[in-house]
């Protein structure tokens, strides 16, 4: 599978999806994009959520509900067509590779560091603020599958240079307290 084709079709569809959402839920605040795989490396979905959803959040989980995409409610929501191309290409290649557990770890390995550079350049590109006039907190994560406390922190810090990351890193620290 040649990664730089399927960055820019991941790249292409997260534009397209985030577009999408914000024309139908941008007078509600979308404060949030995020791409999402899982532990197969079996799909690429994005999720956005709003303020007015955190509104009705319960006030003790509040920043749970802000920063855990699992929650958004905009959740696989935008450039269907796109993300399922996406994800049947890497079922298809998946398919192909069975029983080949060290070619699957770099896969997977590649697969999110894919999603992961996407991410940071439309951040780098201003893509998100020239649409909504603001910052948003960006993140990639995992289904089912927590990040290494010291890899979430810098994964938090390589894509948001804005007040989400303070938040988020002081949430962060509370962990397990």
């Amino acid at each position: 599978m040649d990664f730089e084709i399927l960055k820019q079709q991941i790249e292409d569809a997260a534009k397209k999806a985030f577009l999408e959402v914000y024309e139908k839920h941008g007078a509600e605040g979308v404060y949030s994009f995020a791409l999402y795989s899982d532990e197969g490396a079996m799909t690429v979905c994005p999720a956005a959520n709003t303020i007015k959803v955190l509104e009705t959040a319960d006030e003790e989980d509040a920043l749970y509900y802000k920063y855990e995409p699992a929650e958004w409610t905009y959740e696989m929501e935008g450039a269907d067509e796109e993300f399922n191309e996406i994800c049947t290409q890497l079922r298809a290649e998946l398919d192909q590779h069975e029983d080949d557990d060290q070619w699957f770890e770099g896969f997977q390995a590649k697969l999110y560091s894919a999603c992961i550079e996407v991410l940071e350049k439309l951040k780098n590109e201003n893509f998100f603020t020239k649409i909504t006039g603001k910052d948003i907190f960006l993140i990639f994560t995992v289904s089912d599958y927590e990040f290494e406390m010291e890899e979430l922190k810098n994964l938090v810090v390589r894509l948001n240079n804005n007040e989400y990351r303070s938040e988020y890193l002081n949430w962060m620290a509370t962990w397990g307290n």
